[in-house]
């Protein structure tokens, strides 16, 4: 126990030294100083490291850290987004609502190409490009601290997404599509579901396995095409 003592005395007497060295250094020797460059491209610098960084660390990681890991003071951070509420918008702009690319709705209504065709296509390159381990992490991160980032996600792509798909599906197999959105949104999420928990379960959860990823999309894809007429059978169509 003495012992113990006599090493933890040590190791303070080690750390006081170290900062009594540290504080007697001039401010400049601290830290660098922070390379000019213009406003534009230094509010881009700090999105994109703040897309990184609350991906890492959530929501809640203080705004001082995020400064320090982009090489900038507080104040300096601060000049370019008055607040985090500012910074969270515009990393929802460019990172989460962003990559979305609005060519895949026309893609997807596109009657002239497979209907499975189409589906496989827009599934492979909406997980390349938007389930990624960042991309995912913080759309978890903003729905746990309660940040409207998922719901305005939703409500504004994914719901005119299923709804999509789920006109095409019923209109490829000849049949009525639902009446109700509410309820042909619930059966769209039946495959978008599966094809989000696919990419979290890879990119979270470190669920690897053999099967390539293309192969998994075309199986659940398969799946949800061939369970459509009993599902519009059981929840009943509208007119199409």
């Amino acid at each position: 126990m003495k012992a113990k003592s006599t090493a933890l005395s040590s190791s303070r007497s080690r750390s006081s030294s170290a900062n009594a060295e540290a504080n007697s250094k001039p401010a400049s020797a601290k830290r660098r100083a922070t390379a000019r460059m213009p406003a534009v491209e230094r509010r881009a610098q700090i999105q994109a490291k703040a897309f990184d960084f609350f991906s890492e660390y959530g929501l809640t990681a203080q705004t001082r850290a995020l400064a320090e890991a982009c090489g900038v003071s507080q104040r300096l951070l601060y000049s370019a987004f008055p607040n985090k509420a500012a910074l969270l918008n515009a990393v929802y702009e460019a990172e989460i609502a962003g990559p979305f690319k609005a060519i895949w709705f026309v893609q997807l209504r596109d009657r002239a190409v497979p209907l499975v065709e189409r589906l496989n296509t827009f599934y492979r390159e909406y997980y390349e490009t938007i389930l990624t381990r960042r991309w995912l992490r913080l759309f978890l991160y903003a729905s746990l601290a309660e940040v409207e980032m998922a719901p305005t996600y939703i409500a504004a792509i994914i719901r005119t997404l299923l709804l999509t798909i789920v006109e095409e599906a019923a209109f490829d197999k000849g049949l009525p599509s639902p009446g109700d959105p509410a309820m042909a949104q619930e059966i769209g999420w039946i495959l978008h579901g599966n094809i989000s928990h696919l990419a979290i379960r890879r990119h979270v959860y470190g669920d690897s396995t053999s099967i390539e990823i293309p192969r998994v999309i075309s199986l659940h894809i398969t799946a949800f095409l061939e369970s459509m007429p009993r599902i519009l059978e059981e929840v009943g169509g509208g007119s199409k």
